[in-house]
């Protein structure tokens, strides 16, 4: 999905042995410390509350300390931290309206963060930056893929000033009004700069591959999304356009769109070579062979699109799914239900098309046990492979000339592309870089290799820009955006080395039964959580005075949506129209959870001293004797990445500094490269028992579309979240 994202570089045991497990378990039971779900109050025929008897309590079952650790069950985890998250989304689900809805979710966030299973750490931007790039050449939108497609960037030959950065600016935002148009181009060649065709930057996450279905990585879909077109794209001003479907209807009872697919579009090979005409059957072969993947886009539109859910999850068969090619250049799809937000799930990549003819000439088949045994012989399935740039054919902008993971990637310009006059660059090339070397990534963008460069405080770039007169003549701070990176505690932690043998943990076998059986205590995860400074944090890559600017607080971007009416909870309190969704999350981790956050951008939210420590002595006395202190808590850092190495030091001494080290101990593990050590650790681990931490802050989440639920999803239960991984489960 876009959008799980890595941040660096942009940087219990079974059941039976868990100090958490209820009653009903089966094994010797140890006494429950604070829930994660607090007991809810009887309600008696008379209305009157009260709690249950206490002769009607069974007597906890003695603690029985396990002599190794084995993981638990997921599921039992889950329902015992997220059960009501869960059951919350499914009433806001079936809302009559967007507004009530949004109120629900806000709810369902509030909880969410009240668990302490997770903390929104930052977003993208908000760092000083100088650069030759215009503002807003890219499509301009918070969700879906659009925002990587880089076919109409204007970049200069030198770097764009200050002030001709605030004049493009005003332009752009008259334009959003309505008043005149935005052309940064001849804003610029007017002012005497040369335009430049040609893109380079750089990667430090190689794509895996250029199945642009088979991913949820934005590493594979920055590249892949150039080079294919879906059935509608937003433009630099936020507008919804045509792409590969001319035009479109929705009927009168919100179930049905109809797409009138471009007559004329091709498909080529990396060569340009033509290969068949895009149809509506492309656009049909995608989506079935994007259900059968299962890489974590079907979840997306289970419940949206008719028979996704029976096709994903009860044998179904895909003649019964609402995706239908009426003739060649006619797709129709039908909702379950009527989908507000359902058009700017269009941008995103399980409604791209794909070339049926070339798919099945690779070996592709339809069906997911079909799939799933094909893909097994690669001999014989050859699609979409990261090694092969010619196992892909592309209808978008640009063509894959070369991919090599560990060095190089290579697009160049479609020159039979439909819409070729409005692309601006002839190529795009991304240049493999770890970060150990910033001052010659400098050097390199002042001297035109690259058009942008960030000016980071601990690397010595801001320094350096300062002396040579760059910061004060261009430097800029960039926009945040909706991105949101988080750090995940690990409640069923599985894995504590990978399969190389590094990034070993230290724990002992007792220090691992005592991190999990802390790590299901809800308490215990709020002390953590608030004894995070994620100002000092942030101050080691952003400098002291942009320690803030891009710091987040809650999983959702708080301005993502707003209320288009007023709307008054089950409790009587009224939200007037126009009121953010960032302003109920934040009535409601105060008032339902006691919460001291503050949950919109830009301040420290999460950081109380005070908090921590009154938690952190609620943790002690209800875990009692299940437990020996202090908690070690694993942290894998990139040991290539001076930046993260920082980090990861400026964590462990602000934890340790406000809980004592005599409670909880952060242990460093240092990872020697990203590909293979640090990303397969939480980033690219396959699952939740694959994560190896305890706490692990090197992800993010970028939104699908335009409804809070693109974040929270990613919290639901038996693989159906899927940032469910980053807190150690599915």
């Amino acid at each position: 999905m876009k959008k799980f994202i890595a941040l660096v570089l942009v940087a219990i045991m079974a059941l039976s042995m868990v100090a958490a497990c209820t009653p009903k378990d089966q094994g010797t039971n140890t006494p429950a410390p604070a829930t994660d779900v607090p007991g809810e109050p009887t309600q008696t025929p008379e209305g009157e509350v009260t709690n249950p008897p206490a002769e009607e309590t069974p007597a906890p079952t003695p603690f029985v300390r396990p002599t190794s650790y084995v993981r638990a069950d997921d599921e039992e985890i889950y329902d015992l931290v997220l059960a009501k998250f869960e059951e919350m989304m499914h009433t806001a689900e079936a809302a009559a309206t967007p507004d009530e809805k949004f109120v629900l979710y806000a709810q369902a966030e509030a909880y969410l963060l009240s668990t302490g299973v997770m903390i929104p750490t930052t977003t993208q931007g908000g760092t000083y930056q100088i650069s030759r790039v215009a503002p807003r050449t890219v499509p301009y939108v918070q969700w879906g893929n659009d925002d990587d497609r880089f076919f109409g960037l204007v970049i200069s030959d030198e770097f764009i000033t200050k002030e001709e950065r605030a004049e493009l600016l005003e332009q752009w935002r008259n334009a959003m009004e309505g008043n005149g148009t935005y052309d940064p181009a001849a804003y610029l060649t007017g002012k005497g700069h040369t335009l430049k065709n040609e893109y380079n930057l750089t990667f430090s996450t190689a794509p895996t591959t250029i199945d642009w279905f088979n991913t949820s990585s934005q590493a594979d879909t920055e590249i892949t999304v150039n080079t294919v077109e879906g059935l509608v794209q937003y433009n630099n001003l936020g507008v919804l356009t045509p792409a590969l479907a001319e035009s479109w209807e929705e009927s009168a009872d919100g179930l049905t769109y109809t797409f009138h697919i471009r007559k004329g579009a091709k498909w080529y090979t990396s060569e340009g070579r033509e290969v068949a005409e895009v149809t509506a059957h492309d656009f049909v072969a995608g989506f079935n062979h994007m259900l059968d993947v299962e890489a974590g886009l079907e979840e997306l539109v289970e419940g949206i699109i008719v028979g996704v859910k029976e096709y994903n999850k009860e044998g179904g068969s895909f003649d019964a799914v609402g995706f239908k090619a009426v003739d060649d250049y006619t797709l129709q799809i039908t909702l379950e239900k009527p989908t507000t937000y359902f058009m700017t799930m269009l941008t995103y990549s399980m409604f791209l098309p794909m070339c049926k003819s070339f798919y099945e000439s690779r070996g592709g088949v339809y069906g997911k046990d079909a799939y799933a045994e094909a893909s097994q012989d690669t001999t014989k399935y050859t699609f979409g492979l990261n090694t092969d740039v010619s196992s892909q054919v592309y209808c978008g902008p640009f063509l894959i000339q070369k991919l090599n993971p560990q060095s190089e990637i290579l697009v160049v310009k479609n020159e039979n592309y439909w819409n070729k006059d409005n692309v601006t660059l002839n190529s795009i090339k991304w240049v493999f870089d770890d970060g150990s070397n910033p001052l010659a990534f400098y050097n390199d963008c002042v001297n035109g290799i690259y058009p942008a460069v960030g000016l980071g405080a601990t690397n010595g770039l801001l320094e350096q820009a300062q002396k040579d007169g760059n910061f004060d003549k261009y430097a800029y701070i960039t926009d945040t955006t909706s991105i949101t990176y988080f750090g995940g505690l690990n409640l069923n932690r599985g894995t504590f080395k990978l399969e190389s043998g590094a990034c070993a943990s230290t724990h002992t076998e007792d220090q691992k039964i005592d991190t999990h059986i802390a790590m299901l205590n809800q308490d215990f995860r709020l002390a953590v959580q608030y004894s995070f400074d994620k100002k000092t944090y942030n101050a080691v890559s952003r400098g002291e005075d942009l320690a803030l600017t891009s710091l987040r607080n809650m999983y959702t971007h708080p301005e993502f949506v707003w209320l288009s009416s007023d709307q008054t909870d089950a409790d009587g309190h009224t939200f007037p129209a126009a009121t953010y969704y960032g302003d109920m999350v934040q009535y409601y981790v105060k008032e339902k959870y006691n919460m001291p956050i503050d949950v919109h951008d830009g301040v420290n939210g999460w950081f109380h001293p005070t908090e921590a420590k009154a938690h952190l002595e609620k943790a002690v006395e209800a875990l009692g004797d299940s437990v020996t202190w202090p908690i070690h808590i694993d942290i894998v850092y990139l040991g290539t990445s001076e930046t993260n190495s920082n980090q990861a030091a400026a964590y462990k001494a602000k934890v340790e500094e406000t809980l004592g080290a005599d409670r909880v101990i952060v242990d460093l593990i240092k990872a020697e490269n990203a590909q293979e050590e640090f990303y397969p650790c939480g980033y690219r681990a396959r699952n939740g028992e694959a994560g190896n931490f305890d706490m692990f802050y090197g992800s993010g989440w970028g939104p699908d579309f335009g409804d809070p639920c693109t974040y929270l999803n990613t919290f639901l239960s038996r693989g159906a979240g899927y940032m469910t991984k980053v807190i150690g489960l599915f």
